[in-house]
């Protein structure tokens, strides 16, 4: 195993470290596959371990606690639930590995379990200690100074005790609905004149912030001042004791959207259904006495299986508070995309329509600005009076969306404005529903997507009356159209005037917001319609090439299909790249199967998120074929969602996207490798960063005139060359 920062909690998480590299032979049936939630988990295990990385800044490596932390949340809220709805209906159907849902579910308490105690691990040895010596440190209440308690009870008394309202449980006062997620604290008092106990429950509101600074520039967890002062809350009683614990709660709706009249309202009752989703996990305090862990299982109808005790801070979402005090020293030196150079040296924004219709521009966020790119692209769209019409569609966006104040100001300057708004959205259909409504108050018109199916494609058409008739620009992209996100997500998109692709995304749209069967397209290929066919007829002519070359990059590889597909390939000797961020079900380098096949992850600053198919003869021999868009190689995006991958053949962009996928394959920072025993490794050679060389290749471009930049050198920076 390569050594590196990080390396000792790689040694003890290998999730299958009992597990030997087998042959083919031995991989037959469901062995050639690794069960989807045990690679998840997999992976958020890599983003823990980035918190262990001393040459991390000390404040992103508490941030990559919070994501964990985050990650694991949604995991149990919609990954557990449907596992344990399987159980309860009865349901024995297996994974694609062979596990029951029972038996999933054994296998992921086990892992979490372990990466429980990692995680209490780095508070102790590594954060906590680093946080001192930085001058935030994040103490107990009972290592708090005399001068630092008063002013924390202080802050109590004017801001805290205020908003706090204790429940009690009783055969007056039954046991309160828990909201999923929040923190509470479960206190134990006793009636020194009955002499009897009782259980409260106290939630820790979540206006409040979950550390309070104490003069001596420490920090202290606010339930540990609530209980500190639970005093005063239960006059004349007698505390027991109070630990916190918080519950998480079944968000897997399944939405019948067949049987729906009002696809909106149909979600809207779902989302309420959702608030009050069974309880599926409960994190307690390691100290919580059995009498009071035992009431909250009871009242919670849990199981001792559903319980995951922690020492040291519960729920390490918190940590975004410390990750955002003001400590620039403790954090990545800022970087702020450019402005792509065929788009910066316009004397008019208004003249970015005919930039494209020079040349297609490809963007790489967040490297290039996307604010400056995307963004412009659409507003300068609304303003400008040649354009008639403006369709997108929309998955994601962020609260204070510019993209969709664009489409609002051009619908009320007249123009045709239509927007398909993707209501099932998980974790945004609320917000999604939102912006829908106000983009339907300004006259534009809205479609609530497809009846069993989610729209995920990142698309834009604009449609414009220009002297020589009409022309259609198009934007076409991997990432949501999301301003705040974009800054942090590593995705690409294209901006064109082909009008090939224009005709593609005009059929789609249509077929979106209308009726009809049959469409057919030049340029895009389109899930459910032809992404699966395609990608098929191109693995397999890899194979008959004689010198098959494939390379990937996605965010998941499930689909059971296609990776038998590219088991076969290599087993007819077609070498295959896989870069794949986050699930993958295939098992690399193992003999007679996949041999030919290398997997890794990339994982860092910015969360790898861009979906790029490579196929060495996809447009002919020793011609290679580009491919980028939304879909990742999973059977709901290739199945069950609106999907849409675009052909680049722009020689200037095809060298573009060589050089993005060498540098992936080059970097020996950021990179994990997944072995034949199924155990990621992390390389540790510090020759190459790809977050860092994207940042220094873009500054370079953005420094560059713009006839240069359409031809970047990449020797120097490609040091494999082979995609080309």
């Amino acid at each position: 195993m390569l050594h590196a920062p990080g390396a000792w909690l790689t040694c003890e998480m290998d999730m299958h470290s009992d597990i030997p590299a087998e042959s083919a032979a031995e991989l037959a049936g469901t062995d050639r596959f690794i069960n989807r939630e045990l690679s998840w988990l997999e992976f958020n295990h890599r983003v823990l371990s980035l918190a262990d990385d001393a040459t991390i800044p000390l404040l992103e490596r508490l941030k990559f606690c919070a994501i964990y932390a985050s990650n694991l949340d949604e995991f149990f809220m919609v990954r557990v639930a449907g596992l344990k709805h399987q159980v309860a209906a009865g349901l024995a159907s297996r994974s694609v590995d062979g596990l029951t849902p029972t038996g999933q579910l054994v296998e992921v308490r086990r892992v979490v379990l372990q990466q429980a105690r990692l995680l209490e691990r780095f508070h102790i040895d590594r954060l906590q200690p680093a946080l001192a010596a930085a001058g935030l440190a994040v103490r107990q209440w009972s290592d708090l100074g005399e001068s630092d308690r008063e002013a924390a009870c202080d802050e109590f008394d004017r801001r805290i005790f205020p908003v706090l309202t204790p429940l009690a449980v009783d055969p007056g006062h039954p046991f309160p609905y828990i909201s999923s997620l929040s923190l509470n604290l479960a206190v134990q008092v006793s009636d020194p004149h009955k002499g009897r106990r009782r259980f409260a429950r106290l939630k820790v509101p979540s206006t409040i912030p979950r550390f309070l600074q104490v003069p001596s520039g420490s920090f202290v967890a606010v339930e540990q001042v609530i209980a500190a002062n639970l005093q005063q809350l239960f006059p004349g009683m007698r505390i027991v004791g109070a630990w916190a614990f918080r519950v998480t709660r079944n968000a897997d709706f399944t939405l019948n959207d067949a049987d729906a009249d009002d696809l909106v309202e149909a979600v809207e009752l779902e989302l309420r259904r959702r608030r009050f989703g069974r309880a599926i996990r409960l994190e307690v305090d390691h100290s919580m006495p059995a009498e009071t862990l035992q009431l909250l299982m009871r009242e919670l109808d849990l199981d001792a299986e559903d319980v995951y005790d922690y020492r040291g801070l519960l729920d390490c979402t918190g940590y975004w508070q410390l990750v955002g005090v003001d400590r620039p020293d403790l954090l990545d030196p800022p970087f702020t995309g450019v402005i792509p150079a065929p788009l910066r040296d316009l004397e008019d924004r208004r003249q970015l329509f005919a930039r494209l219709r020079e040349a297609d521009v490809l963007l790489h966020h967040p490297y290039d600005s996307f604010n400056d790119s995307v963004g412009e692209f659409v507003h300068q769209a609304s303003l400008d009076p040649q354009v008639l019409a403006i369709k997108q569609t929309l998955y994601r966006t962020s609260g204070d969306s510019p993209i969709v104040q664009s489409l609002i100001r051009a619908a009320e300057l007249g123009k045709q404005v239509a927007v398909l708004v993707e209501v099932k959205a998980r974790f945004d259909e609320q917000a999604n529903i939102q912006w829908a409504r106000r983009l339907e108050e300004a006259g534009v018109h809205v479609a609530y997507g497809l009846i069993g199916l989610k729209i995920h494609t990142k698309t834009t058409l604009v449609v414009r009356d220009e002297p020589d008739g009409i022309r259609r620009y198009c934007h076409i992209g991997t990432g949501n159209y999301n301003s705040k996100t974009a800054s942090t997500y590593e995705d690409l998109g294209l901006l064109t005037a082909d009008p090939e692709i224009g005709d593609d995304l005009t059929q789609m749209f249509n077929f979106l917001t209308g009726y009809g069967h049959g469409a057919e397209y030049g340029n895009l290929l389109i899930a459910p319609l032809t992404l699966r066919s395609t990608l098929r007829d191109l693995i397999r002519q890899e194979m008959e090439a004689g010198d098959g070359r494939i390379v990937l990059k996605l965010n998941s590889l499930v689909d059971a299909e296609l990776i038998d597909l590219l088991y076969e390939a290599s087993g007819r000797g077609v070498s295959i790249d896989l870069i794949v961020r986050g699930i993958c079900g295939l098992v690399p380098g193992v003999p007679g199967l996949s041999e030919n096949i290398r997997v890794r992850s990339i994982l860092g600053r910015y969360l790898e998120h861009s979906r790029i198919y490579c196929f060495a003869n996809g447009d002919g021999p020793s011609r290679p074929s580009y491919h980028i868009g939304s879909a990742d190689l999973m059977p709901r995006n290739l199945d069950r969602r609106v999907e849409a991958l675009v052909h680049i053949t722009d020689p200037r962009l095809i060298d573009r996207l060589a050089q993005i996928l060498d540098i992936n394959l080059a970097d020996d920072w950021l990179a994990w490798e997944l072995g034949p025993d199924r155990v990621y490794r992390r390389l540790s050679g510090r020759t190459v960063n790809a977050h860092d060389t994207f940042q220094a290749l873009a500054i370079e471009r953005s420094a560059l005139e713009r006839s240069a930049t359409t031809a970047v050198p990449t020797d120097s920076i490609s040091p494999q060359g082979i995609y080309r």
